[in-house]
Order: structure tokens, then C-alpha cells, then sequence
């Protein structure tokens, strides 16, 4: 196999932990479907063949066994294809909505954002990963799932949990068993939610309308919503302030422009999707971009790859807000599987950034402190340290 991909080969996993493009870009170029040995998968970064992949869950399912997050958290909506994902995501899907969650969740985020800068506004200096970001993509999706009665800062140390032993076992490792464990408290900490009036939150709803779904069934898929948004949040947050403060002529405009605003989070997206990368499973010998796959056999679908594919994205490399074609990328995946939880995690990005701009003068990054993007499966930096003009009182 080496010797057919012999650029697969050559990947290291601190490679893809640390600065995966420029590898990803060479194996988009040269070996677009390349058997890549220290995942022990079929790696895909062509944009074409990656949403291929993705639209074809009869061919490429997540329902295995070796499924990594199923693994720690369980069958749910994420883990299932065919009806029983269907029956399992269908009672989340109306609360989800756009429309939905503006109404019920524009005025919380708000509210959210202005408090946690209302710590910091005072200090001049701050990790937006751990005053805003983090704390926001929590206490966003505990007001979402109706969980009033769980600490926030504890249902932030699951996810990290959860997050590590799923990294764990993608990197080949043995789960010590911390994240299932976290998974199981976070889940009970759901099922009270479930009696509650459906107005209440969108895990109410959910139970109310479940289809036939078990009450164990409906909060592990809030459960996995849980976990899945604080992920995918926490990291837009951090990624979009990194991003932006990075290029002050786009700073600039996302201060001026709504516009802007918006094109800023989709273009953060497109440079750093969330979660890296998507696996799937081949159901039967069939063939992607020419390559022959095995039934059975991994294959790894690189988000990060395909957002930076220059046949759709001129110079993809460069943070550009005037890109014509932002709706093209795909941090969000596509087909039966696209996010749930997109539309809030984007209101949540969007505010964030525009009360943090708006409410904090002058806010750049920290020359001295500034961390870079990093994560084999989901990638987001390690802090965001910033500095801003303080207002004499």
C-alpha cells in the first residue's frame, strides 16, 4: 500500500495535530485518496469527493462499531444512518430551526455575551477561549437543553472529557475510559429536562414529540447535542476572534458592516472547521476519485482539506472576507449529517464577536502571548490572548 501512496506514508500525526495544511495540500494535489498508515485510513481532501462521501451514507456509514465518538458516547443520531437516524434526530430537528432559534435564543446569547464581557471589560487584558468562548458555548446549550440545574463549569470539564478520549482513540490510543464516564453524568444530568413543558427547551420539545424514541434514547441525543455544541462553538468563537484580529483591515470592516460581520464567521469557518475531520465506514468494495476501497475500511474525510481546495477557493490559504463563493464551505458536513446545531453556534459566533469589537477599543491580539491553531480532530488554539484600551473611570 506505501508504495501505491507513497506520500501517505510519509504523514506523521504531528503533522496533522499541528499544522496539517501544507500536507493536506499536497495530498490534494498528488494523492486526493491517499491510504495514510498512522490512521490506518483512506485520508480524502478533495472538496468533490469529500462531499461525495459525505451525501453517500448507503456507501459510507457512521454505524460501526469502530465509530471513534460512538465509542465514548454511545449510539445516538451521530453514530446511526438509514432510519434509525432518522428516528433519532427528527424530534431535534423543528426546535433547530433558523427561525427557531432566533426567536427563542437571540435575546440569551446577548444577554450571555454581555455578561462575561462585563468581567473583563475592566482589566485591559484576556483569553477570549476562556472568558468568552468557552463559558458562552456552555451556558448557551444548557439554556438550550433546559439544564438549569447543572453547573456550567461542570459540563464544560465533561466535554473536555469527552473531547480527549475521542482524540485519543483517533490517534490509535487505548480509552482510559474518563470521557464514556463523563458522558454517562452529563446525560443524567439531562433526563430531568425531559418532563419539563415543551416551551421550556429544545430537549423538552424534543421528548415531547420523540416518535417512539426511549427517555434513554432522547438524552443521549441531547446529550451528544450537548457535547457537540459546546465543541463546535467554543472553537468557531475562538477561531473567528483569531482569524479576525489577525488582519486589522477586516477588524475594520466587521466593525463598520453586518455584512462583513457574517462573512467573517463563514470565512474563520472555511480556514478552521470545528472538527477536522469526518469518519466513515465503506459498506461494500466501491471506488471514490478512482481509488479502490475495501469493504470495511476507514475513510477519514478532511473538512480542513476540502475548505482550502483551490479549484473552489482561489488562494485558499488568505482570511478573505470579499470570497464570492463562502457558502461552498463545509465545516458543517453535508447530507443526512450536516450539523444540527449550526444555526446557533453561528448567532453565538456573531454576537461574540460584534459585543467584543464593539465593547472592548481597540482590541488586538497579545504579540507576546499568541497561540496558534492546533488539534488532529478538532482544531482550535490553545487561548486568545488579548489586549484593549481600558476607559479611565
Amino acid at each position: 500500500m506505501a508504495l501505491s501512496y507513497p506520500l501517505g506514508a510519509t504523514v506523521t500525526l504531528a503533522e496533522l495535530d499541528d499544522d496539517p495544511h501544507p500536507v493536506l495540500a499536497r495530498l490534494r494535489e498528488e494523492e486526493p485518496v491517499s491510504w495514510v498508515p498512522v490512521l490506518g485510513a483512506w485520508l480524502v481532501t478533495r472538496r468533490d469527493l469529500v462531499v461525495q462521501a459525505m451525501r453517500d451514507p448507503e456507501t459510507f456509514t457512521v454505524d460501526d462499531p469502530r465509530f471513534s465518538t460512538a465509542q465514548v458516547v454511545g449510539p445516538s443520531m451521530l453514530s446511526l444512518d438509514g432510519e434509525e437516524h432518522r428516528r433519532n434526530r427528527d424530534p431535534f430537528a423543528r426546535p433547530f430551526r433558523l427561525d427557531a432559534v432566533r426567536d427563542r435564543f437571540a435575546a440569551v446569547v446577548e444577554e450571555h455575551v454581555d455578561a462575561l464581557l462585563d468581567r473583563i471589560e475592566p482589566l485591559g487584558a484576556a483569553d477570549l477561549r476562556a472568558a468568552i468562548a468557552g463559558p458562552l458555548s456552555v451556558e448557551a446549550m444548557v439554556a438550550a437543553l433546559g439544564l438549569e440545574e447543572t453547573d456550567p463549569a461542570e459540563a464544560l470539564g465533561w466535554y473536555r472529557d469527552i473531547v480527549a478520549e475521542v482524540t485519543a482513540i483517533t490517534a490509535g490510543e487505548q480509552p482510559d475510559g474518563s470521557g464514556k464516564e463523563a458522558f454517562a453524568r452529563l446525560r443524567a444530568s439531562v433526563e430531568p429536562a425531559l418532563d419539563r413543558d415543551p416551551e421550556s427547551s429544545l430537549v423538552a420539545a424534543a421528548a415531547s414529540d420523540a416518535g417512539g424514541l426511549s427517555r434513554e434514547r432522547v438524552a443521549s441525543n441531547a446529550a451528544v447535542l450537548l457535547f457537540g455544541g459546546i465543541e463546535t462553538t467554543e472553537a468557531m468563537i475562538a477561531n473567528a476572534f483569531l482569524h479576525l484580529l489577525s488582519d486589522s483591515e477586516a477588524t475594520t470592516s466587521v466593525r463598520d458592516d453586518p455584512k462583513a460581520l457574517a462573512a467573517a464567521v463563514e470565512e474563520s469557518l472555511r480556514l478552521e472547521p470545528a472538527a477536522a475531520v469526518l469518519d466513515r465506514y465503506a459498506t461494500c468494495e466501491t471506488e471514490l476519485g478512482g481509488v479502490a476501497i475495501a469493504k470495511g475500511d476507514l475513510v477519514t474525510l478532511s473538512l480542513a482539506g476540502a475548505n482550502r481546495d483551490p479549484a473552489v477557493f482561489a488562494n485558499p490559504d488568505r482570511f478573505d472576507l470579499e470570497r464570492p463563493n463562502l457558502n461552498l464551505q463545509v465545516a458543517f458536513a453535508h447530507g443526512p449529517h450536516v450539523c444540527l446545531g449550526m444555526h446557533l453556534a453561528r448567532l453565538e459566533t456573531r454576537v461574540a464577536l460584534d459585543r467584543g469589537l464593539r465593547r472592548l477599543p481597540r482590541l488586538r491580539l497579545d504579540p507576546e502571548r499568541t497561540s496558534a491553531v492546533r488539534g488532529l480532530v478538532f482544531r482550535k488554539p490553545t487561548a486568545v490572548h488579548v489586549l484593549w484600551d481600558t476607559v479611565p473611570s
